[in-house]
């Protein structure tokens, strides 16, 4: 046991217990009909549209909490539950999804940083665990771990840049739907909840990867 692994155990119960919390945040506020009646496909399609995005689809797709943008495509694909409902939680996740293809429209910086980002982060997160790995079998081969060190940060600066992306989305989603009467004053507080819970699970996530970064950091430096 490393002295850091505490505080990444700890940083991995706030992710349990965020996961969750989005869970259950999503159940109670799906049971919670909203006035406007639109089920989540019509309000991101409404949403759409009002921001000149005609050429962006909306498409159901199965699972649950399983909604995305896809920027290759240009496709707001929303979980069954949300495509299909009417209810805050639904409303709610689809316009934050709309967010990410709005920040797409107008090049938000944060999400253009992610999107040349994601070819390196992904090879990263694949070859970084292997590295680190190795250099624990292998540690007469100084080099190992600090190259693991090098790509794992690759893959933690992606998951940083991701939390402006996604508390910028949410942002706009709340504020277009009171703007356009997707939702009342009263209803904001639901929607906000959903939104948060959802956010905080990119949280945890960060928090651990930076732990770990850490971690590694001080190994590293132990041994020189």
């Amino acid at each position: 046991m490393h002295p850091m692994d505490f505080l990444i155990i700890a940083a991995f119960s706030l992710s349990l217990w965020a996961s969750f919390r989005v869970k259950g945040t999503f159940t109670r506020w799906s049971q919670v009909p909203i006035h406007s009646g639109m089920t989540g496909y019509q309000a991101a399609r409404r949403m759409l549209d009002m921001n000149g995005l005609y050429d962006v689809a909306v498409e159901a797709i199965p699972g649950t909490l399983s909604d995305h943008y896809d920027p290759i495509a240009r496709v707001v694909r929303l979980s069954e539950p949300v495509y299909h409902h009417s209810s805050v939680s639904a409303v709610s996740v689809a316009c934050h999804e709309v967010g990410h293809a709005i920040q797409h429209k107008v090049h938000y910086p944060m999400l253009v940083t992610r999107h040349k980002m994601f070819p390196v982060a992904n090879f990263a997160s694949g070859v970084a665990p292997i590295l680190i790995i190795a250099s624990f079998f292998f540690s007469s081969v100084p080099y190992l771990l600090g190259l693991g060190i090098i790509l794992f940060s690759a893959a933690v600066a992606f998951q940083l840049v991701t939390l402006p992306v996604e508390f910028n989305a949410s942002s706009r989603a709340r504020e277009l739907m009171l703007k356009e009467g997707f939702i009342h004053q009263e209803e904001a507080k639901g929607v906000a909840k959903v939104l948060n819970a959802a956010a905080l699970t990119y949280v945890a996530a960060a928090l651990i990867s930076v732990l770990t970064l850490l971690k590694y950091i001080m190994i590293f430096n132990d041994r020189r």
